[in-house]
């Protein structure tokens, strides 16, 4: 009982009995992604019943390359969304007022993957490199870390070219780039499966930079934190999610199988999946899905720092909150 107690899973009394009796609410959670492990903890809530205990009706969209998540709630075609601080805090500066309510991911996946043959040992290696980098707000955290170097991004003399990266590692395959950006948990292994060795790369994490930016959060528009039924909703799906993260930390191999049940494409292969709860599970271990207010703080100053265009202009205000998770305790 201490450990439920301490992590959250158990359901306060007060939330239980607001819903005794009564038809399930409905949720529907739009994802960031496609069906993977990245997003295990919801699946495996759903799949084990962890929902229904908490009289929720939970549908589970899944995302894709055309799917913006901002763009969906603000459509009303989703209650909650899965998003990265810079693409949710963007979003609410450009009039989409999302508010986190939760951040189940407590520490970033975001690496920079190099060739070893490039001669790159360390930071101080990139000058003169060719280095892939994510757009769409995910350019950000890059573009801080090389003004602390001090690195112009242009591609002049001492500084470093960027390569515009689509979603794949293909430019360090076919050795365009010296460095691309990839994920712990799935890009990085992509490398490895091309038949490219571990013991040929090495890796920057941006966490170790120190200019991580918050990942995968959950988020809702503001006024709906206005109702109370609204955000007693809210408090009980994240106390079952989180019960689902912890399931799927301890339970890696079934988690990443009830992933692949849930994924109608059949893109996902169970090698891949596996490998990637284990490693989204260091991601989410420890957390009770609580906001830390200094990682909060760290990833607006970071954002600010992002060279000359910024993903947001100022501090934003308002744009988290803890009354969900308060409650949830």
């Amino acid at each position: 009982m201490k450990k439920l107690t301490a992590l959250g899973l158990g359901l306060a009394t007060s939330l239980v009995a607001a819903t005794a009796g009564f038809a399930a609410d409905k949720l529907t959670l739009q994802l960031k992604w496609v069906t993977q492990a990245q997003f295990a903890g919801y699946y495996v809530a759903k799949d084990k019943g962890f929902y229904d205990e908490v009289d929720l009706d939970v549908e589970i969209k899944a995302g894709g390359p055309d799917i913006a998540p901002p763009q969906v709630i603000a459509g009303g075609g989703a209650d909650i969304i899965i998003d990265w601080m810079p693409s949710a805090l963007a979003s609410r500066e450009k009039g989409v007022p999302l508010v986190n309510i939760a951040q189940p991911f407590k520490r970033s996946g975001m690496m920079l993957t190099c060739l070893k043959e490039t001669g790159i040992k360390s930071p101080d290696d990139f000058p003169d490199k060719t280095l892939g980098v994510w757009f769409f707000g995910n350019e950000y955290p890059f573009l801080s870390w090389m003004s602390q170097l001090g690195l112009a991004t242009d591609g002049s003399a001492g500084g470093v070219t960027v390569l515009k990266q689509g979603f794949n590692v293909d430019p360090i395959i076919q050795k365009q780039a010296d460095c691309v950006s990839t994920m712990t948990y799935n890009e990085y292994w992509q490398i490895i499966d091309a038949g490219i060795s571990e013991d040929d790369l090495i890796t920057f994490k941006y966490e170790n930079a120190g200019v991580a930016t918050l990942e995968d959060g959950l988020y809702v528009l503001e006024d709906s934190l206005k109702d109370e039924a609204k955000v007693d909703q809210y408090a009980r799906f994240v106390q079952a999610s989180m019960k689902g993260w912890r399931y799927a930390e301890e339970n890696p191999d079934e988690a990443a199988d009830i992933v692949l049940e849930n994924d109608d494409t059949g893109a996902q292969t169970e090698e891949h999946q596996r490998r990637m709860m284990r490693e989204v599970a260091k991601l989410t271990a420890g957390t009770d899905g609580r906001l830390s207010e200094e990682d909060y703080n760290r990833t607006v100053e970071t954002l600010l720092a992002g060279g000359s265009d910024p993903v947001i202009s100022g501090v934003p205000q308002n744009a988290w909150t803890s009354i969900v998770t308060d409650k949830m305790m």
